[in-house]
């Protein structure tokens, strides 16, 4: 360790990135890497797996990518932090020596436990759930998975015994990369300026080529954007920090690719972690050169008593079929259908039964395609035998003869496990957070003891005046606004905001068009839901959180878009009055 900067690369955001990803993480200079597999709906695969066999239960996926490139890890002499133990950081650990010792290597490796909560639940108290408020107790659900999100320390730890490769199970996003900076600038547990900006950096990094081009609504002046590489972070010893990448890698990392990022499944300007309360309120991205982002203005404050604890319970089956509607008389094709729906489920015992319509058939189509919709039938139930190919599936593909003219059907699923996600808050006390070297020593974390209690985010007051730019053309709002969106359980956050070419007006516009009732309006799912309105004002950004539009979260609401991901380009796509000044430098409308 030294005075300059931690220099951190990303090699996964999710179970199942690409397989290269450790490998093209090692592609250029790095001190550590780490790797984040845990999605929310990651918790049910796991689980699922584990429950076929007790031996599984973490990311195997990692493992393949480690079996490639544990000889290059070496060689790079870099350390490696994963989340890849999810629900058995101990049976991965031993798999990942097995892998060292047969590429005759030397590797220590260590794990940490302390967020499985399952044998507890009843020590823990009345849980309720997050958002609702709903007590466990009430909710009919017997969680099989329960775990706490852990912070950093744990991790820091870990490298501060000489661990070249740490194992973790459900820690936070950002404790991977904030784990690291504590231990590489040895900040202590109240440094909460440095961990703040940790935090933030971390945020960015942590979904791996989302910060280099990927899922990014600019994407078309995104070079080599087949094959974008992962994010670096450099973090200083005060928190600041600058985002880059590899300059082998595909992609690029602008003060845009950095906001779609930072404004990514947060719900507000004030982000909660288990060791430090960030703010982003004041937040500054400057593009210090070509793919070099700078992070600053981010602070910190003590992070609050609790963490969230989530939770999955078993919640029935799910069955699912698809079937096509083409050309005339869509509507009424459509309402036969739902006729001949409400018939068939008539009787049986569904918790969810939904009808959606994807895609509308242009005039004149120029191929059978092109003429076609989608109509989506999704049905859940506790029981098997409501939602199986007797009951279910078999009555639905039946439709051919007695159906709409031209119908035609591909089942999607049969009696798939549902897996409900409960996410509640637990008090930081409770947890044994450990860390386990290969002799099986076991020491105890110390996590910060100095906490305050979490007061709500900053009110945002809505929308003010729309200002007068001139003649104003109905166009999409994707033409002036970038947006990025995200899940946190049923809610959907989604961001808005004003590119660093745009036209500077565009920011006064931009808030003043989107109000609160403005987004009720055009995101019609959100009309009778809690909007919650944010803005950014160094980001040019206008923020919302949309509360319980993604029903119980995205492993069990039966939504074609389950986690929300394209909430926001549906937004870019909607038609507002848009000043033609904003609209000069585009040809094309």
């Amino acid at each position: 360790m030294t005075d300059r900067p931690v220099r951190i690369a990303n090699c996964a955001g999710w179970l199942w990135d690409r397989f290269s990803g450790l490998r093209d993480a090692l592609a250029g200079p790095v001190d550590v890497v780490t790797g984040d597999y845990l999605a929310e709906p990651t918790l049910r695969q796991l689980a699922l797996e584990r429950a076929q066999d007790p031996a599984l239960g973490y990311a195997r996926s990692f493992l393949a990518q480690f079996t490639d490139a544990v000889g290059l890890l070496a060689e790079r002499d870099a350390r490696l932090v994963v989340d890849a133990g999810g629900l058995n950081p101990a049976g991965l650990a031993d798999e990942v020596r097995r892998v060292i010792a047969e590429a005759g290597l030397a590797l220590v490796v260590a794990h940490v436990e302390g967020d499985d909560l399952s044998a507890r639940l009843d020590t823990l108290g009345a849980l309720e759930h997050l958002d609702t408020g709903v007590p466990l107790a009430d909710s009919g659900l017997e969680p099989t998975t329960a775990n706490a999100y852990l912070g950093g320390w744990g991790i820091a730890a870990a490298l501060a015994g000489g661990a070249d490769v740490v194992i973790c199970p459900r820690v936070t996003d950002a404790s991977l990369t904030v784990g690291v900076a504590a231990w590489w600038h040895r900040w202590g547990p109240e440094d909460w300026g440095p961990l703040a900006g940790a935090v933030a950096a971390a945020h960015v990094i942590e979904c791996g080529p989302q910060a280099t081009g990927g899922n990014f609504s600019g994407f078309t002046t995104v070079p080599r954007v087949d094959d974008l590489g992962y994010p670096v972070a450099e973090i200083a010893a005060d928190g600041t920090a600058v985002i880059t990448k590899h300059e082998v890698a595909g992609g690029t990392v602008t003060t845009d690719t950095v906001t779609a990022q930072l404004l990514y499944e947060i719900q507000g300007p004030t982000y909660l972690n288990p060791d430090v309360t960030v703010h982003l309120d004041d937040v500054v991205l400057t593009q210090v050169a070509p793919d070099r982002v700078e992070i600053t203005g981010v602070t910190g404050s003590p992070p609050p008593p609790t963490t969230k604890l989530a939770m999955t319970a078993p919640g029935g089956f799910e069955s699912g079929v698809a079937f096509y509607a083409t050309g005339l008389d869509l509507e009424a094709k459509v309402a036969l259908l739902r006729t001949h729906v409400e018939r068939i489920t008539d009787g049986l015992d569904l918790s969810l039964l939904r009808v959606d319509r994807i895609g509308t058939p242009v005039e004149d189509p120029p191929d059978q395609w092109a003429a076609a919709q989608q109509i989506l039938v999704t049905a859940q139930s506790r029981t098997r035998s409501q939602v199986d190919a007797q009951h279910f599936v078999a009555p639905m593909t039946g439709l051919f003869l007695p159906g709409y003219p031209g119908l035609y059907v591909s089942p999607l699923k049969v009696c798939a496990p549902v897996v409900e996600y409960w996410p509640a808050l637990v008090p930081m006390d409770v947890l044994d957070h450990v860390v386990v070297t290969a002799d099986g020593t076991r020491t105890p974390v110390k996590d910060t003891p100095v906490r305050a209690p979490v007061t709500g985010q900053r009110p945002s007051d809505d929308a003010p005046p729309v200002p007068d730019l001139g003649p104003t053309r109905r166009a999409p709002l994707g033409l002036v606004a970038h947006g990025r969106c995200g899940d946190k359980g049923g809610n959907s956050n989604i961001g808005l905001w004003i590119g660093a070419d745009t036209d500077p007006r565009a920011w006064d516009w931009l808030r003043g068009t989107l109000s609160t009732e403005r987004l009720r309006a055009l995101f019609p799912d959100a009309a009778d839901v809690v909007v919650e309105r944010h803005e950014f004002p160094t980001l040019r950004a206008v923020h919302f959180v949309v509360h319980d539009v993604l029903g119980k979260g995205a492993s069990s609401n039966g939504r074609p878009d389950i986690a929300g991901k394209a909430v926001a380009e549906f937004l870019r796509a909607r038609h507002v009055a848009v000043p033609e000044a904003l609209l000069t430098e585009r040809p094309d409308v």
